[in-house]
């Protein structure tokens, strides 16, 4: 039910490029958020993706970092709309910041772009 799979990961530094370039963005002072509606043909599964920049610190620090945002994403995922393309880059900010903060950061972007499904 909360899997993130690996289907559902952007992988490819070409991906990414292409939601930088053609996506739209969304910040706050955790996180960064690029939002690309993907073609119709293939708009049936949603994809993410986590970075962090070298200016955040060590392998170790941007490791913890990328987990945090994968783990915070991983539990609301399934709310949120299929056909997207996102990006998440965290900044300076999250290496010190709680989980729950993570979390909020991440729901109030996703707000923000209107990537979450209608309710019922």
């Amino acid at each position: 039910m909360f899997r993130f799979s690996k289907q559902n990961v952007l992988k490819k530094n070409k991906n990414f490029r292409i939601v930088y370039r053609h996506g739209k963005s969304w910040a706050n002072r955790l996180v960064v958020l690029y939002v690309l509606p993907q073609p119709k043909k293939s708009a049936d599964q949603r994809r993410a993706g986590f970075v962090t920049g070298k200016k955040i610190g060590g392998a170790v620090v941007r490791n913890r970092a990328k987990r945090l945002m994968k783990e915070a994403y991983r539990l609301f995922q399934n709310r949120l709309k299929d056909g997207v393309d996102m990006v998440f880059v965290g900044r300076s900010q999250l290496v010190h910041s709680d989980f729950n903060e993570v979390q909020k950061a991440l729901i109030e972007l996703c707000n923000r772009a209107q990537v979450f499904k209608k309710e019922k």
